[in-house]
């Protein structure tokens, strides 16, 4: 579709996500919605190859790849987890898992369940110029959606106890998926995702995060580093209370930006010399903006973000089903047209 805007070169993208200035900027997303991938394409995107085709028109230079593991939320729980079309609420009062009963109760996956047959069929299917990112996440997310959020912050204080062998639990799963993608030579990117904040600030007190999230990060981060290869790091909200410590657990590009969280420019001007940014172009203009307002944002974006490199052009989030497909192309095609060094 933009073949003649874009060369793939997987090269450039890790360059960037190291922070260094290659010969453009790349694209990149968390995901897109299956709805617009079929809209786009004129047909369902529902198999590696096809995927990455798409991809690859797009102008994307790599395919990003989880691990499959069944982490069932309702395994014998009463809560109610409300249903709409492809979008869930996740468990707002009590979860699957509340006691230390239900724990023991409760049906883990073991480490010899996940499923990693997608990495190598991508494997297989991998043009030369093309590579593949690794992720996974929700170490704390997980850890809170099994109890329900107002179950997890009462816990916390009432059976820390209980909350942390949870998070163990789930910590250990996760840290070992990454700990295969890594031992994957064809893996060249790691990407972690954990929303830990709102608009406002912090979710949870960061000292929950010190002691329980940031050592999985920590290894996480090592992991990349000894193979060299970036480490991208997700997460809504406004991160600024601890941004500096999570540079310091290996992180080298930060993903998506949120407007109402972070100012770009900001980050840029303060973190420019330590991390890639990744994102930044706000959803809501995505989805209710003209083609126009579009246009537009993403040359200012651009402006701010990618002097001197360091910056990966993309949405704020991801690309929902609720967005216009059309305002999405203008997007992809003002980053290919005008991110040229």
């Amino acid at each position: 579709m933009f073949s003649n805007l874009h060369k793939t070169n997987f090269e450039n993208f890790q360059a960037t996500l190291f922070n260094r200035k290659g010969n453009s900027i790349p694209l990149i997303e968390l995901g897109i919605h299956p709805d617009i991938r079929k809209e786009i394409a004129g047909e369902p995107i529902d198999t590696v190859k096809k995927e990455i085709n798409f991809m690859r028109s797009l102008g994307y230079d790599y395919l990003k790849v989880q691990p499959k593991i069944n982490i069932d939320m309702e395994q014998g729980s009463t809560s109610t987890i409300n249903d709409a079309s492809d979008r869930a609420w996740s468990a707002e009062h009590g979860g699957v898992i509340t006691s230390m009963e239900e724990f023991e109760k409760y049906k883990w996956p073991k480490k010899e369940d996940i499923d990693y047959s997608r990495f190598e069929e991508a494997n297989k299917l991998m043009p030369d110029d093309m590579g593949i990112v690794g992720q996974y996440g929700d170490i704390y997310t997980l850890t809170w959606e099994m109890m329900g959020f107002e179950t997890f912050s009462m816990l916390m204080y009432e059976d820390p106890e209980l909350v942390k062998i949870i998070f163990k639990k789930i910590g250990d799963l996760v840290l070992s998926m990454f700990e295969n993608m890594a031992d994957m030579d064809f893996v060249k990117v790691l990407w972690y995702s954990d929303d830990l904040a709102y608009s406002t600030g912090l979710m949870i007190s960061p000292d929950f995060y010190r002691e329980l999230l940031f050592p999985y990060m920590k290894k996480i981060g090592a992991l990349a580093k000894k193979r060299d290869i970036p480490f991208i790091y997700h997460s809504d909200g406004v991160l600024y209370s601890v941004l500096d410590e999570l540079i310091d657990l290996g992180i080298t590009a930060l993903h998506p930006i949120e407007p109402i969280s972070m100012d770009i420019k900001e980050l840029k001007n303060r973190y420019g010399d330590q991390l890639c940014l990744c994102g930044g172009i706000d959803v809501d203009i995505l989805s209710r903006g003209s083609t126009e307002d579009v246009k537009k944002l993403t040359r200012d974006i651009m402006q701010k973000a990618s002097p001197n490199g360091g910056w990966c052009g993309g949405s704020s989030n991801s690309i929902p089903e609720y967005c216009s497909a059309k305002n999405y192309l203008k997007m992809v095609e003002t980053i290919l047209k005008e991110g040229k060094y």
